[in-house]
């Protein structure tokens, strides 16, 4: 990393506990909006992040969630083309509006300028997510600046763009992506999580509220974050009432205030989908219908996977640095999230750069020059711990991104590419998805209004009553046999390899072959394996 001077110096409160560790280094200097060199370095940090998240979007060829599609780009497909799926989620006004549209906004931008065809409806939406990861990467390389200095920053960024899950994660459209840059730019402008030198941008908190009341229209649980973050500053600020009255309550009111008109002019009618939100996920446990993990998931399996290698840094950065109000938060966080019985790696996303952070600052200590004692000509060189460090934390973690981006589960986003371009020879006449519910993606992929048919999962208000995708998986055939008495025939029916063998003879007695088969995963996910996707299409009587 290449050494920086020269910077006016602005020491935490944390850096002071450190004076006497030797834990410094000359190159450890406090951002401060008042230090030009610094402002005119980080146009160019951006721009490295942002062309390394292209690239890291352009990678990602990969299912991860059905939420990436189901829950942004479908719906904000029927707002832009007048087609496309609601999930019940949207009947029952338990999602926003306020997501979507962004990837709306976008979709209208294409159809002006006449690139609504096959690879910009693919890409684009990845590619406009992987600029706002881009800003989560730099305000992560300054918030790092401000607690803990230069050398930090750097290693903090590092990590930031070389772990596994981030590099997987960030460029799906997920509202947990999008939280996840809205979280960490609001935590860089909160007084409380600063040293009580640092200097502060005018206006701090106020940027801090508004953006942190954003992170909560788009994700009504990132109000599990602002809980600590708000009581924190509460309890740390001289002005209480002025906080309280004229910032919290004006701010988070205007904003989710907008949100709630933005929602009516789509709902057609007055809907608070932060209570509903909250009132499904946490009060009704609504979220265990799609599966329920151990309250220990996340400390043992989930955080962990997501840190993956980074995890004894992370802990040595925590304790070298003493700095216990963001560890705080982390354990919050997941502590919180552990009290629910449904739980994905996705939603404990917004913390992790913060966890990464501390791996930062460990890298950075063990990369400290080594002065040669007694050596009036004294030469700095590296430490060998950090080139061990660091060729460790690569040869985890990158061909860990790789695989899980551009192999692991695949086959449903390459047979409606395959689907999407036969569309538009006009070879498609309708579909049929014999697979579990929101296993591919839908008309934001294939971009034509042609009649698709998929299995329903629409949770159930009585207990033990299964759904079309439980039926289906439990009797495949029957299922099918029973859907072909009343269906208009579809030119192509996608299965997974899992559930052919019953299927063969129904699509063999229907007139269907195989077209093509795709790759899909080498091991099982949250079922049996599901090793390949495939097309069959109808060849007539």
């Amino acid at each position: 990393m290449k050494r920086r001077k020269n910077f006016e110096t602005h020491h935490s409160s944390v850096e002071e506990e450190e004076e006497d560790d030797d834990d410094d280094d000359d190159d450890d200097e406090k951002f401060t909006s008042k230090n030009p060199d610094l402002q005119r370095s980080l146009p160019k940090i951006f721009i490295f992040c942002l062309i390394a998240r292209i690239i890291n979007s352009l990678l990602v060829q990969t299912y991860f969630n059905p939420d990436e599609h189901w829950q942004a780009l479908e719906i904000a497909h029927r707002i832009s083309f007048g087609y496309g799926h609601l999930t019940w989620e949207w009947e029952k006004g338990i999602r926003s509006y306020l997501h979507p549209l962004i990837f709306a906004a976008l979709y209208k931008v294409l159809a002006f300028l006449h690139l609504d065809f096959h690879w910009f409806m693919i890409r684009s939406p990845r590619l406009l997510q992987s600029i706002f990861a881009s800003f989560c990467d730099l305000y992560v390389y300054k918030f790092s600046r401000v607690l803990f200095g230069g050398s930090v920053a750097e290693w903090a960024l590092f990590a930031q763009l070389s772990n596994w899950f981030l590099f997987y994660c960030m460029p799906h459209t997920f509202s947990n992506s999008l939280e996840t840059v809205l979280t960490i730019v609001s935590l860089y402008y909160w007084p409380c999580l600063r040293g009580t030198a640092t200097a502060l941008p005018s206006g701090s908190r106020k940027y801090a509220l508004a953006i942190a009341a954003i992170a909560c229209a788009v994700r009504p649980t990132s109000a599990v974050t602002w809980i600590y973050v708000g009581c924190l500053e509460l309890y740390t600020t001289r002005s209480k009432l002025k906080f309280l009255l004229l910032e919290v309550v004006p701010i988070g009111g205007i904003v989710l205030g907008l949100t709630f008109l933005l929602d009516y002019q789509f709902y057609g009618s007055w809907v608070i989908v932060p209570l509903n939100f909250l009132k499904f996920n946490f009060f009704s446990s609504g979220g265990d219908y799609y599966g329920t993990h151990a309250w220990h998931w996340y400390f043992t399996q989930g955080f962990t996977v997501m840190l993956f290698t980074y995890i004894p840094f992370t802990i040595a950065g925590i304790v070298e640095s003493k700095e216990r109000k963001l560890p705080g938060l982390v354990l919050w966080v997941l502590g919180i999230y552990s009290l629910l019985g449904h739980k994905e790696f996705r939603f404990v996303l917004p913390v992790l750069p913060v966890a990464l952070m501390f791996s930062g600052y460990s890298l950075a200590k063990l990369g400290r020059a080594e002065i040669s004692k007694g050596d009036s000509n004294s030469h700095i060189r590296r430490a060998p711990k950090l080139e061990l460090a660091v060729w460790f934390l690569l040869i985890t973690n990158v061909p860990m991104a790789l695989y899980m981006s551009m192999i692991h589960q695949r086959g449903t986003e390459d047979v409606m590419n395959y689907l999407a371009e036969e569309a538009m020879k006009n070879n498609v006449e309708g579909i049929l998805f014999l697979t579990p519910c929101h296993a591919t993606p839908y008309y934001s992929t294939l971009h034509r209004n042609l009649p698709m048919r998929f299995l329903d999962c629409t949770p159930s208000d009585e207990k033990g009553i299964l759904d079309e995708s439980e039926q289906f998986l439990g009797d495949p055939a029957g299922f099918a046999t029973k859907l072909a008495q009343t269906w208009n025939r579809p030119s192509h029916i996608v299965v997974f390899d899992a559930e052919e063998k019953p299927l063969k003879e129904f699509l063999v007695s229907h007139n269907f072959k195989e077209i093509r088969r795709f790759f899909h995963s080498h091991f099982k996910v949250d079922r049996e394996l599901q090793a390949s996707v495939v097309l069959y299409g109808f060849h007539g009587y």
